[in-house]
């Protein structure tokens, strides 16, 4: 029973500690638009400028395939 009194304050603790973390990721914009940076990965090299089958492998004396 003696547990439950250092249990508890320190459960209430840990869900305001992350009930804290979660309020700062909402209001600094981490949860704004979610499909953005997954279709970023996709689209990145149209959107550098780069040419199809550049890439990884050029300038380290790899050959591309096309």
């Amino acid at each position: 029973m003696l547990s439950l009194l250092f249990l508890i304050p320190v459960a209430l603790l840990l869900a305001i500690v992350a009930m804290g973390f979660f309020l700062w990721a909402v209001k600094d914009g981490q949860y704004d638009d979610l499909d953005r940076d997954g279709s970023e990965l996709l689209f990145d090299d149209e959107k550098n400028g780069l040419s199809k089958g550049a890439g990884e492998g050029e300038g380290k004396g790899e050959e591309n395939d096309p």
